[in-house]
């Protein structure tokens, strides 16, 4: 029963992973136009649209963008939401991902994965922001297991203590 469990679990972090790479990486791109992207072509305004500052778009976002609010939080919680679901099943998947520096340096990087798919390949903009937004999802992914495990862990030693 515990491999089904574990096959059904990897099975949905794949379609996740899938489903992520569409929405980070082929966003403006036609699943058929992918190919022909690969082009390695760096020009001037590409580079211009990446951000390599921490907590620029943030700021922008929050303070200085005359942007319909919805878009703006599209854009900042997109990116949080968009990595819960990393961070609440790899938990699930493997004991080592209980722990919450190894959700973070795995959120980390797969989220600069995709950042560096997209200065690489030019699917989008790298932004150094994302890799902040992205891994607080992930961390607040793990915020639900983290709670399971201490509510049966303290559970448990009530139940221990009561019978002792």
């Amino acid at each position: 029963m515990k491999i089904i469990y574990k096959m059904t679990l990897f099975l949905i972090l794949c379609l996740y992973l899938a489903i992520l790479s569409k929405f980070i990486l082929f966003k403006y791109i036609p699943l058929s136009e992918i190919i022909n992207h690969f082009n390695f072509t760096y020009d001037e305004y590409h580079w211009r649209t990446n951000n390599f500052v921490p907590f620029k778009t943030i700021k922008f976002y929050l303070f200085l963008a005359d942007i319909n609010l919805i878009i703006r939080i599209e854009n900042l919680a997109g990116n949080i939401i968009g990595f819960m679901p990393f961070g609440f099943i790899l938990p699930l998947l493997a004991k080592k991902f209980q722990k919450l520096s190894a959700v973070t340096l795995a959120t980390f990087g797969l989220s600069l994965a995709f950042e560096l798919l997209q200065l690489i390949f030019e699917f989008g903009s790298f932004d150094v922001d994302d890799l902040i937004l992205n891994t607080l999802g992930g961390i607040l992914g793990l915020l639900p297991i983290k709670l399971v495990l201490l509510f049966s862990r303290f559970k448990k030693k009530t139940m221990t203590e009561n019978i002792n």
